[in-house]
């Protein structure tokens, strides 16, 4: 709770109540109240209770614990790529995908003061990424930080009218601040998928369409990743996502995370599966989820 700027713990301190009372009902997400994933998580589940916490990692921590019954968690920005520590993070929570969620984003500049005094705008990375040509135009500094309503509560408590946020202007009325400029994203299209996070996978559906996310690590040979990809393209699975990282410091073993159209127990999902085993070290589905916005197959 503490590590909230002071005008976002009241609300914090409600909402988790309200979430620990009801944790069934609980939808946890990272950020203070007002942000993105807040948006999403209200979004996705209407009668649901949000619970805000600081980091993804307490997200996740408060779904394996039962504090939550799911956690909303963004995992991709159509301007700004993937999120950081995602794809470290999701294989080692032991939490299974159970769904998705595509938000429009929108930020504001809001702040105290006048916006001819606005030196430095406050958000996370993400944010700052998404808006940094925009920024740049103004000559406003950038200043990183773990959240995007997070910014707009740090904001409210320092009252310097050189330091603005850039936040979804909702988190504008919260906090107390006053909106300077609209819509300030580099493209109209800007656009984060969020995945939704639960211990257990719920039963599927007979009919789909679906998707299925997996990681799996190549062996050290050359064309491996040809060789695992190969069975993909002769059983025409199409693969929506494929995204290398490294684990460690070798750069000899890379992973990858990689999102395709249907699931397992479909026949050409299963051939391509078991070709990808037969040419990997280790490979580990993490979720099979009705789709949110539609892929071709």
């Amino acid at each position: 709770m503490d590590n909230f700027a002071a005008p976002a713990r009241p609300i914090v301190e409600r909402m988790t109540q309200a979430a620990l009372a009801e944790p069934g009902r609980a939808v946890a997400f990272q950020g203070a109240p007002g942000a993105n994933s807040h948006i999403a998580a209200l979004e996705a589940f209407p009668t649901g209770l949000p619970l805000p916490c600081f980091s993804f990692e307490d997200a996740i921590d408060a779904v394996r614990e039962e504090r939550a019954d799911r956690a909303m968690i963004p995992i991709e920005n159509s301007l700004h790529g993937r999120v950081a520590d995602i794809h470290f993070l999701l294989p080692e929570s032991g939490l299974v995908i159970i769904g998705e969620h595509f938000l429009p984003i929108r930020y504001a500049l809001m702040g105290i003061g006048t916006r001819a005094g606005v030196r430095q705008a406050m958000s996370h990375p993400q944010a700052l990424g998404q808006c940094r040509h925009w920024l740049k135009a103004q000559g406003i500094a950038p200043l990183s930080y773990p959240d995007t309503a997070g910014a707009a509560a740090v904001v409210a408590d320092a009252k310097d009218p050189a330091l603005a946020a850039l936040a979804p202007p909702g988190a504008a009325p919260l906090y107390g601040l006053t909106v300077f400029d609209s819509d300030v994203a580099d493209a109209d299209h800007n656009m984060t998928r969020f995945v939704v996070l639960a211990r257990n996978a719920p039963s599927l559906r007979d009919h789909g369409p679906y998707m299925t996310t997996f990681v799996f690590e190549v062996k050290n040979i050359p064309a491996a990743l040809y060789k695992a990809l190969g069975g993909f393209a002769t059983n025409g699975v199409n693969m929506t996502k494929l995204e290398s990282y490294q684990r460690g410091g070798s750069f000899a073993a890379t992973e990858f995370y990689a999102d395709i159209v249907g699931r397992p127990g479909d026949a050409p999902v299963d051939r391509a599966l078991d070709e990808l085993k037969f040419h990997t070290k280790s490979m580990r589905v993490l979720g099979t989820y009705p789709q949110a916005r539609a892929r071709p197959e």
